[in-house]
């Protein structure tokens, strides 16, 4: 197994790391492990859709149908003030 060392952190994420890992009933050390080895799960190559996650997660109370309103006219162009 392999070992890595991290010099000049932050005392104020040291002391972060503490407060998160007694949340979680850990060491230091395992909760540092615990966060990594979430951040690479997933994978380099996978890449979050957020279409398509949305959709999954709503499929099970099904479709929404929305009324689109037909234009009456061209949008008028916008007014913006200007620079001096």
């Amino acid at each position: 197994m392999a070992a890595i060392s991290v010099r000049d952190l932050d005392e104020h994420v040291v002391s972060r790391l503490k407060l998160r890992a007694a949340r979680h009933g850990r060491s230091m050390e395992g909760e540092v492990r615990a966060i990594l080895t979430d951040a690479v799960a997933g994978g380099e190559d996978e890449q979050i859709n957020l279409a398509q996650t949305v959709r999954e997660r709503f499929a099970e109370i099904g479709g929404v149908e929305l009324e689109i309103p037909l234009r009456k006219g061209m949008p008028r162009a916008a007014e913006l003030p200007k620079l001096s």
